[in-house]
């Protein structure tokens, strides 16, 4: 599981300000930061970088040079390294909601055997920052109550944490931080309010956040016979296209949305799904722009009916390649007297759709899926293939019918791509197979 999904999961980005998680690479260097928080209850936040995120401990009393004073640290989420350089406020009802001041920061030096002492629940580590300095540790003594105790070095007894009131990033003092600041104004679509709709997704050519919800609002008739009541995942991109982009599948708690409740092996996961425009939009609203939904429908999940083939091509291959592709696959699906329907990728394959006439399991589901693609690359094992490895598909187009699996998702009929231009995967009739291109109809182009 990604180590930041808990912290993705816990806020809305639509209204707070705060980074959206993404692992990133840790370096040699690694670092710390300490936040101010005057939250319901005021504490200091410490953050230790370690395998490309923050491991974070809230200190109700903040740090001690003191050796002899052992203070509480809980152990909360961990956070993205780019949470290293956040101040700002919190919107009150939101999660932490309150005041954040950048109150230190600098490098973190750990102990060797870190990690198995991590797991041990006592780790030592030195930190450089302006602020704080030296050796330090935090002993655990149940579930996620730590002690963060200073150790004795040069260090002991340097300086009164109360002293520090202003921040080491903008030297502004916490009621500073504070002022709010004025919005631009929101839109209505559908009677969804969007807020930030001239945020650009798209730089070139531009689109907004309100142009994409726009987009929406002209398709949805057309789109929603597709998604209602399918499970869906979406593609968030709360910063545009050039931000952190992250994939979002479990159910949050919202007026418009439909939650399902499915255990797994270990555990229950929330899964949603959308009913009406308002879900749609309000998904917009969230930041999801790109749609992905399942095969089977909330009233018979384990019955799928809607089988997908993702035809995706060697980037060397020809359109025309791809296109014969199509065709070929088009002839196997009516040896069987399956009726398939054509849609545009988005990006550089075709999409080729099949009801099923009556229902199946799911493991039958997926191992039709999987016989067809099989017998095309049998039959013509020079120019398609079935196995996945990027080396194998060099000239080759991979015949993609992993999609076909319970919980598997494909992109949904008139959605949006987060590609280099907003391009839509739209269905085509099969005459027009030869005139448009996997990404030619876009946000604005489509008529």
């Amino acid at each position: 599981m990604d180590s930041l999904n808990k912290y993705n999961s816990k806020r809305n980005f639509t209204k707070t300000k705060e980074p959206v998680g993404k692992l990133k690479k840790s370096n040699h260097n690694l670092k710390f930061c300490i936040q101010h928080h005057l939250a319901r209850r005021e504490h200091y936040d410490l953050r230790l970088e370690w395998n490309g995120v923050y491991l974070s401990w809230a200190v109700p009393k903040g740090p001690s040079y003191n050796p002899k004073v052992k203070r509480l640290a809980v152990q909360v989420e961990n956070h993205p390294l780019s949470y290293g350089n956040f101040e700002g406020t919190i919107p009150k009802g939101e999660y932490g909601g309150g005041t954040v001041m950048l109150w230190d920061k600098g490098q973190f030096i750990p102990e060797k055997d870190f990690e198995e002492n991590l797991k041990k629940g006592h780790i030592k580590f030195t930190l450089k920052g302006e602020r704080i300095k030296g050796k330090w540790a935090l002993v655990k003594f149940k579930k996620d109550n730590w002690l963060l105790i200073k150790e004795k070095d040069e260090y002991v007894n340097y300086a009164n944490i109360k002293k520090f009131t202003n921040s080491i990033k903008t030297k502004r003092s916490m009621s500073s931080i504070a002022k709010p600041k004025t919005s631009k104004k929101d839109a209505i679509v559908c009677g969804i309010k969007i807020t930030n709709p001239d945020k650009i997704i798209f730089s070139k050519p531009k689109v907004t956040k309100l142009d994409i919800a726009l987009y929406y609002h002209k398709v949805a008739k057309k789109m929603l016979p597709y998604i209602k009541d399918r499970l869906i995942s979406t593609v968030r991109a709360p910063d545009g296209l050039n931000g952190e982009i992250f994939f979002k599948k479990h159910f949050e708690t919202n007026p418009y949305l439909k939650k399902v409740t499915i255990p797994s092996k270990e555990h229950k996961e929330d899964y949603y799904y959308i009913e009406n425009e308002e879900g749609l939009i309000y998904e917009v609203q969230m930041n999801s722009y790109e749609f992905h939904i399942w095969g089977s429908k909330v009233p018979t999940l384990n019955h799928p009916d809607l089988m997908v083939f993702d035809l995706d091509p060697d980037e060397n291959l020809s359109l025309k390649k791809v296109r014969e592709g199509v065709r070929t696959l088009e002839k196997i699906l009516k040896e069987f007297n399956l009726k398939a329907s054509l849609k545009i990728s988005g990006g550089k394959g075709y999409h080729i759709m099949v009801p099923m006439p009556s229902p199946v399991t799911w493991s039958k589901f997926s191992k039709i899926a999987q016989n067809i693609a099989e017998l095309m690359a049998t039959r013509e094992p020079e120019k398609y293939t079935t196995n996945i490895k990027k080396e194998a598909r060099k000239g080759k187009i991979f015949i993609d019918y992993l999609r076909n699996k319970k919980s598997a998702t494909f992109v949904a009929p008139y959605s949006l791509r987060l590609k280099e231009q907003p391009s839509i995967s739209i269905p085509i009739a099969w005459s027009k197979l030869e005139k448009i291109k996997p990404n030619e109809i876009t946000i604005n182009n489509i008529k």
